[in-house]
């Protein structure tokens, strides 16, 4: 097992009716203004909103609003709330939405302090000061309300570049399951899979952190086995419950621990898709190239993979482990292959460009274009 320093600084407040708790914990903070950072209306229309409106008012916070944040959030629109922020001198920014209003909001808060937020993106300039970031999350998938990290798409250039640093950790992230009963099935289902495959970038890295690959076997199951209940009802609060929590957990450092860092090939491809097709969901485009790589990266090590194909899915082989992962995303309705995505074969040598935006990809084994090329085959 590798050596790690795990920290991760976020107070969860876990639970129906917690959204109350956002007003004292900015107040005691002496925080008297923030920038609220949302997406394109739907908090208005499951009660989130005026919980959140509710709780900031009745601790004396002046709430300014910044709507319009977008599946695959852009660089443009966190551009326009950065002038928006240094107009208002927010004192933090409030995130009330899923992953993509929660990457914005971290975007914004180190943007202030930058000559333009891009600059962070692709580990160009170090983030040295950010605003406090309050988070009320509406969609569980990303894990964006306990760590780090931050993803956006530059429109203009097709890259979809992240950064990390440990100054956008939410100070508080209110999680209450019971706002999330009113998602589409398949919303649900592409954050199960986005879920999934943040445990996977990190379980085939390293076979000696078995502790942390117990985990990982047990958030995998419980994610599978909390959606199929969540397709046959969406208002199962234990399953929403769980399920967000295991989200959660997926990518707050917990399922990484002792595993190098992870590999994450798999989302620097996904990346790829939806820079060059923005309506293509994230977790959905995942789906489509987790099974691809696995099944062709056991082919070099198939030993490495036995596990997860046994105690993820009850298989004795890796290819019946895949068979039945794939079949899991078909049944709930999400895609199955590039082509399924709208990915055209003519659109594959631009991919390609994308995705290399470093000579190899990957950790468990360094991909060549030449690889990855194969594998965009194999996933169309």
């Amino acid at each position: 097992m590798e050596a790690f320093t795990f920290h991760n600084p976020t107070r969860i407040h876990f639970g129906v009716g917690m959204i109350s708790k956002l007003g004292k914990e900015m107040q005691d903070a002496g925080i008297k203004s923030c920038l609220m950072v949302a997406g394109e209306g739907s908090i208005k229309q499951n009660s989130v909103y005026t919980q959140v409106l509710d709780t900031l008012n009745n601790h004396h916070i002046t709430v300014h609003e910044a709507w319009g944040v977008q599946a695959n959030p852009t660089l443009a629109k966190v551009r326009e709330m950065v002038t928006l922020a240094h107009t208002l001198k927010a004192q933090a920014i409030l995130a009330v939405g899923g992953g993509s209003v929660i990457d914005s909001a971290k975007a914004v808060a180190a943007g202030v302090f930058l000559d333009d937020p891009w600059d962070a993106f692709g580990g160009n300039v170090p983030v040295k000061q950010a605003l406090p970031i309050y988070t009320v999350l509406t969609i569980s998938a990303t894990g964006s309300e306990m760590n780090g990290n931050s993803v956006l798409t530059n429109t203009d250039t097709k890259q979809k570049w992240a950064f990390y640093s440990p100054l956008v950790y939410p100070q508080v992230s209110i999680i209450d399951p019971a706002v999330q009963c009113s998602l589409p099935f398949k919303q649900t289902a592409s954050g199960a899979i986005d879920a999934i495959s943040h445990v996977l970038e990190y379980y085939f890295v390293n076979q000696t952190a078995l502790s942390t690959q117990a985990i990982d076997d047990a958030l995998m199951k419980t994610i599978v086995d909390m959606t199929d209940r969540l397709m046959e009802n969406p208002g199962d609060l234990v399953a929403r419950g769980n399920l967000a929590w295991c989200a959660t957990l997926a990518l707050n450092g917990i399922s990484g621990m002792g595993m190098k860092g992870g590999d994450w090939a798999c989302h620097q491809i996904e990346h790829a898709f939806s820079a060059l097709h923005p309506d293509i969901a994230h977790g959905e485009g995942l789906g489509v190239v987790f099974p691809a790589w696995i099944e062709y990266m056991s082919e070099k090590y198939p030993s490495r993979y036995a596990r997860w194909a046994k105690n993820v899915w009850g298989e004795d082989s890796v290819s019946r482990g895949v068979q039945r992962f794939r079949d899991k995303i078909e049944a709930w309705g999400l895609s199955g292959s590039l082509r399924d995505l709208g990915i055209r074969e003519r659109e594959l040598p631009e991919l390609l460009e994308l995705i290399m935006i470093r000579p190899t990809v990957g950790a468990v084994s360094k991909l060549s274009a030449a690889e990855v090329e194969a594998l965009l085959m194999l996933a169309y």
